[in-house]
């Protein structure tokens, strides 16, 4: 049942209109009150569909109703109806300006004022249904842009994992980081955006090792000089994989000239920035004898300096072809010898504050090897 509020001050006006429209009760629930305050108050607790209202009241008039109406987000879109005088000419225009949806002279015709009335009522209905569409559309927005962001995580993570099937029997090495990162940048009181970024990228970071020889990656025991300087390759192989442009695959015309023009550079994706610099830098050592460059100190990206701790941790848990798998106190012991030289001092004060969250972690994401029997 559609809900019109008529407001007049008055009575006789109101009593005259309840007559008018008595034969419409069984379809409108019709409400008549005496002052803008009042009308108000229904407008708060009842779902009105229209609003017909005489202009001159005392106290706050009908331009001060409409004006309240279309300032509120809840009420704004409900058609009103201003009563006005025959020789009230710019009080219509002062009406229209304000957003009166339109206008009846008074005194009102029954069926005119139930003509403008039921016109007020399909443009309610088409706003109402418009706006249930908007709702449908912007949940499904947003269910989509979900799994999109889901997709995208897990296709991040495998592309990660890829990198680490290499040389171990599990991937789960680089969703531990993500996450070690994560709490580590939140402990440090980094902004929102920066922790949500290395959550996601930092599982990128040794994504070059698909560049490197099997004889060298999965070599055991002591890599040579010449191995050495190959395996160090992996930074900038990884920065590569991660700044190349897009190859252009389009198999026709009009996909070509679609692809030949991409929505932004990949130089303006902060996304792609900070996983070709977490790539490229988190071998840098603190005390400058890291790799690829030599960085040191500051020079080197706080991502990269959060990823050599989070790494470091992790690998030293792990079994590798090259080393065994160490015990909780071996590790810190090592953790702790390379502090102030390998690692940040002050991220690393942060990083011994949640050694427990490091731990939680590490126990949730335990690695779970393959066995390729079953593929």
């Amino acid at each position: 049942m559609f809900k019109i509020l008529f407001v007049d001050d008055e009575p006789n006006i109101l009593n005259a209109l309840s007559r008018m429209l008595r034969h419409k009760r069984t379809m409108w629930e019709m409400y008549f009150v005496q002052g803008v305050e009042e009308a108000l108050e229904i407008l708060r607790t009842k779902e009105i569909d229209v609003v017909i209202s005489d202009i001159s009241m005392p106290v706050r008039d009908g331009f001060d109703l409409l004006t309240t109406i279309r300032s509120t987000t809840e009420l704004c879109d409900i058609p009103f109806l201003m009563l006005t005088g025959l020789d009230e000419t710019d009080l219509k225009r002062k009406a229209l300006d304000l957003g009166a949806t339109d206008l009846l002279n008074k005194p009102a015709n029954r069926e005119d004022l139930i003509a403008r009335i039921n016109n007020m009522l399909r443009i309610k209905a088409y706003q109402d249904e418009i706006r249930a569409q908007n709702v449908r559309l912007d949940l499904k927005v947003k269910e989509r842009t979900a799994e999109l962001e889901s997709t995208r995580l897990e296709l991040i993570w495998r592309l990660g994992r890829a990198a680490e099937y290499r040389d171990t029997d599990t991937g789960n090495h680089v969703v531990r980081v993500g996450y070690y990162c994560k709490v580590l940048a939140e402990e440090l009181g980094m902004p929102h955006g920066f922790i949500e970024s290395i959550f996601l990228t930092s599982p990128l970071h040794d994504i070059g090792k698909i560049g490197i020889p099997d004889r060298i990656l999965l070599k055991k025991g002591k890599l040579s000089a010449p191995e050495w300087k190959i395996m160090k390759q992996h930074c900038k192989i990884g920065g590569d994989i991660l700044s190349q442009d897009t190859v252009n695959w389009a198999p026709s015309a009009t996909w070509q000239v679609l692809f030949s023009k991409p929505a932004s550079k990949k130089s303006d994706n902060p996304f792609l920035k900070m996983a070709k610099t977490i790539t490229l830098t988190h071998h840098e050592h603190w005390n400058g004898n890291g790799y690829p460059w030599g960085l040191s100190g500051n020079e080197i990206p706080i991502e990269s300096r959060i990823v050599a701790i989070a790494d470091v941790y992790d690998a030293l848990f792990s079994k590798r072809p090259y080393k065994v798998r160490y015990e909780t106190s071996k590790v810190m012991e090592i953790m702790r010898q390379n502090n102030g030289r390998q690692f940040d001092a002050d991220v690393f004060a942060s990083f011994e504050k949640i050694l427990d969250l490091f731990c939680d972690i590490r126990t949730q994401f335990v690695d779970t090897p393959i066995d390729l029997k079953t593929l």
